[in-house]
């Protein structure tokens, strides 16, 4: 029996004692909301949304927006991280030098975020005091995401970068534990399920990864750069690459279960819930495949590229898009049921919670919508 295999064992046994943060309707704290990044959130969004504030920046945002305590938490081009309070005031902001663009991530009262000239910072979520900083040899494009060590006391916190290299550092301290590398650019995030780190680089590759000691268990050859992350559920991982393929892995069987071609580049990482999986492509397309077969359940047509990535609310789907739109569709059939126009590109991941849905532009605003 191979590593991968026992692994793999280990984590289907001790899945139901789940290490994840707690998922509560009142918050988003992570990227796609979950250690597995499954995009999927507990709340019911309070329809009927209306615009109830906008905060400005100083440059663009591509960075997602994660909501903790009722604060919302997002970086700006202008190279500063913001916390802004639930009616749209700034709490504080650091000068982190350079772009954020990478989603933070909220861990222990703590806000991890990655930047452009390469630096992971972890601040005080209440002050935005400096706790440390690591700085990699690359930029970072994507967000942080956590996971316990071998005792289950010490929490980790993994990161990629454009130096090719995962990083798996302490949360309290900063200090490197171990890095992996691959053959390019780390561009998403790596989606975690108990000893298992699991992501697509700019080589082509879909990496698997023990998280202990940060040895390679599987890489598998995907053809071409896989520029977002991967949602994992049950025993499978879902993906899209450049080339417009979309992929579901098995990692029981260590096989891609079934890909879809003809879609264009797939820049959103998907969302899964209730058997159905949803992303969004530069084709300007949304779609909806049955998380087993494959088979396309729907499909929405927006008015520009959607590199952001879907939220699913219950039997809601949040979309934005590059045309400037932020859109609500229904899971089961992809009917628009709202839609609101920003006016400018929205390429970052929105966030969820039972009272807003909040969203960075290209205007350099954050847009809270409430009821």
């Amino acid at each position: 029996m191979n590593r991968f295999i026992i692994i793999f064992l280990f984590i289907q046994v001790s899945i139901s004692f789940a290490y994840a943060q707690v998922k509560s309707a009142d918050c988003w704290p992570s990227f796609r909301g979950d250690e597995q990044l499954t995009g999927k959130s507990p709340a019911t969004i309070p329809t009927p949304l209306r615009l109830l504030w906008t905060f400005k920046t100083g440059d663009g945002i591509k960075s997602s927006p994660v909501i903790y305590k009722g604060i919302i938490f997002i970086g700006s081009d202008d190279g500063y991280i913001y916390a802004i309070n639930a009616q749209g005031q700034l709490k504080w902001k650091f000068n982190a030098a350079t772009s954020i663009e990478a989603a933070p991530l909220i861990l222990d009262n703590v806000v991890y975020a990655g930047s452009l000239e390469g630096v992971l910072f972890a601040l005080d979520t209440e002050t935005g005091k400096v706790k440390w900083k690591y700085t990699t040899e690359g930029q970072i494009s994507g967000s942080a995401n956590w996971v316990y060590g071998p005792d289950k006391k010490q929490k980790r916190i993994l990161v990629g970068s454009y130096d090719f290299f995962l990083h798996c550092l302490d949360a309290v301290t900063g200090k490197l534990i171990w890095k992996y590398e691959s053959g390019n650019y780390i561009n998403g995030s790596a989606a975690i399920v108990n000893k298992l780190a699991i992501f697509g680089g700019c080589d082509g590759f879909l990496h698997m990864v023990n998280t202990d000691k940060g040895n390679e268990l599987k890489k598998v050859n995907i053809g071409t750069y896989v520029p977002a992350s991967a949602a994992l559920s049950g025993d499978k991982a879902w993906f899209g690459n450049y080339d417009g393929v979309f992929f579901c892995f098995d990692l029981k069987l260590k096989k891609i279960s079934w890909k879809t071609a003809g879609g264009g580049a797939f820049m959103a990482s998907p969302a899964i819930s209730a058997g159905k999986v949803v992303t969004g492509s530069q084709n300007k397309t949304v779609y909806c495949f049955n998380a087993s077969t494959g088979k396309v359940l729907w499909k929405y047509k927006a008015l520009g590229k959607v590199d952001a990535s879907p939220v699913i609310a219950g039997n809601q789907v949040v979309i934005a898009s590059g045309d400037g739109r932020l859109h609500l569709l229904e899971l089961n059939t992809g009917k628009e049921t709202w839609s609101y126009e920003i006016g400018s590109p929205i390429t970052g991941t929105p966030a969820v919670t039972s009272t807003m849905v909040v969203a960075g532009a290209g205007d350099g605003k954050v847009y809270a919508f409430g009821k």
